[in-house]
This record gives structure tokens, C-alpha cells and sequence, in this order.
């Protein structure tokens, strides 16, 4: 993946909406979902999503099919895995990398 793509994907991801969307469609796998679904689950309104999408789309990171009279949108698994593979690709100096600890705390930053 070159610099521009990552660009572009991080830009289109860096969008509470987008990131939601996005989020949703690897969560549902390859067999995506219709525009109408989307907006349902996100409760978000279809001419929003409708702009949301498009970004998405020219950033490679999610593909559309027709089925019947609907749109069908999966998230672009592949370029999904170039952006993390070209984020990690130098990670630890080439070592093996420790486990990542995740903690349990809250937003507000509480934790137990």
C-alpha cells in the first residue's frame, strides 16, 4: 500500500460516522450489509450515510454489489489488512513485538 492509500483510508476512517460504519461491516464479514440495514443499526439518516459511504468507497475500504434493487456494502477485507500491514510493518525495529496489554479501564479513566 503506498503513502497516499494510507492516507487516504485514515482520513476516511478518522470520522465518528465512517468509523462506526466501517466498524459494523467487518463485524458482519463478507456478506456486508444493504445501505438500509446500515442505517438502522447506526441510526444514522440515508443521505448522511449516502456521503459516508461514498468516502468509504473512494478509499478502497469498502466495495458495493448490486442484489436486486439494493446496494450490498462489505468492508474491502484486503485493503483492510494492507493498512494494518503497512502501519506494523516496522513495529518493534523488526523484533518480536510484547503482547499489547489492554487495560479495564473506563473512559473517564477509572480503572480496576
Amino acid at each position: 500500500m503506498d503513502n497516499k492509500a494510507v492516507v487516504t483510508a485514515l482520513a476516511a476512517l478518522a470520522q465518528d460516522s465512517r468509523l462506526a460504519v466501517f466498524r459494523l461491516l467487518v463485524q458482519v464479514g463478507p456478506e456486508g450489509l444493504a445501505a438500509t440495514r446500515i442505517a438502522e443499526q447506526l441510526e444514522i439518516p440515508p443521505s448522511s450515510l449516502s456521503f459516508h459511504l461514498k468516502e468509504l468507497t473512494h478509499a478502497e475500504l469498502v466495495t458495493q454489489t448490486k442484489a436486486g434493487r439494493s446496494l450490498i456494502y462489505s468492508a474491502n477485507f484486503p485493503t483492510m489488512n494492507g493498512l494494518i500491514g503497512f502501519l506494523t510493518e516496522n513495529c518493534c525495529g523488526g523484533n518480536v513485538c510484547s503482547p499489547v496489554r489492554v487495560s479495564n479501564c473506563s473512559e473517564e479513566g477509572a480503572c480496576s
